[in-house]
């Protein structure tokens, strides 16, 4: 049996589990902030606990391979497309619930960061504003450690609440069990964050405000717009990454659609309507010049599907 032909009746059989929760050819590079890629041979969104049952008992079945994403901000789809499961949690995980006298925020996986952000210091509490700027999910900056401005998920998070697809089983990970380092964690590629409690510390809100409105403007002024997700590249130690490919002269580099921005060198951009494959070779370039010239071997923030 032929391997498309195997792939095939694993789909088939995915899609009898699933029945109308599952969808078919979705444009996957449409949900992240590039722009651009493939399509997914399944697409699930998650709205209750019962849908996730039910894509753990595909995984346990069909064996297909997963993809969880939350809002695409640090995800790159090759053009040929994902031929398995990918997986986003719906509107219903998106709740929010602010103990403004206890410092406590219990909030959905899928709570956009800048929301937060804002609702937290609108309830006087401070220590999330760096969020604002970030485009993804609680669930997603869990998973990586997502910061900024001097902030990072590992100060604010006391627990997770996680749902494994390999285990088909809930489970609350508390600080400590989370080993959070420098844009990672110990979340697993087959866990989905379903929420998280965060303890803040408590402030003036128009001091918070003003510092949202800081941190907006930086980055408008220091980071390019367009079709891009932010850092590409994790910071080596004692020194940035973007400073090392600005001394390489590779700002303005270009491979096909994408280019190395003029603004941030740290930022790559993809033209409308262009490749992931060209933002992919301009990723292995960069690095390549990067490692040859400077000696320093650069690790995506990227996380790269079907290369």
């Amino acid at each position: 049996m032929s391997s498309t032909n195997e792939l095939n009746q694993r789909l088939n059989e995915a899609q009898q589990i699933l029945g109308a929760l599952g969808q078919t050819d979705v444009d996957l590079g449409g949900v992240t902030t590039y722009r651009v890629g493939g399509k997914t041979a399944l697409f699930v969104k998650a709205s209750s606990e019962d849908d996730l049952q039910k894509i753990a008992e595909v995984r346990l079945r069909t064996g297909l391979p997963v993809l969880v994403i939350g809002k695409g901000s640090n995800l790159l789809v090759a053009d040929q497309g994902f031929p398995g499961l990918t997986v986003a949690l719906g509107k219903e995980f998106e709740g929010m619930e602010i103990d403004a006298r206890g410092g406590r925020i219990n909030v959905g996986g899928n709570a956009a960061l800048p929301v937060v952000a804002r609702k937290t210091v609108a309830e006087e509490l401070a220590g999330f504003e760096w969020a604002v700027g970030v485009p993804g999910s609680i669930g997603g900056a869990v998973r990586m450690n997502a910061g900024g401005h001097g902030g990072d998920m590992a100060a604010s998070v006391e627990s997770v609440r996680i749902f494994d697809l390999e285990k088909s089983a809930y489970e609350i990970r508390v600080l400590s069990e989370l080993a959070f380092g420098y844009r990672q964690s110990r979340i697993q590629p087959s866990e989905i964050v379903l929420g998280a409690t965060l303890k803040l510390a408590f402030g003036e809100r128009s001091a918070g405000e003003e510092l949202l409105t800081e941190i907006v403007q930086w980055r408008r002024e220091n980071q390019p717009g367009g079709q891009n997700a932010g850092s590409v590249f994790v910071n080596p130690d004692g020194e940035s990454a973007g400073s090392l490919i600005e001394k390489l002269g590779l700002k303005g580099l270009r491979v096909g659609s994408a280019s190395v921005s003029d603004k941030h060198a740290n930022f790559f951009q993809v033209d409308p309507g262009g490749s992931a494959n060209d933002v992919n070779e301009l990723m292995n370039q960069v690095a390549h010049r990067v490692y040859a010239e400077a000696g320093v071997s650069l690790k995506t923030e990227i996380q790269r599907v079907g290369f």
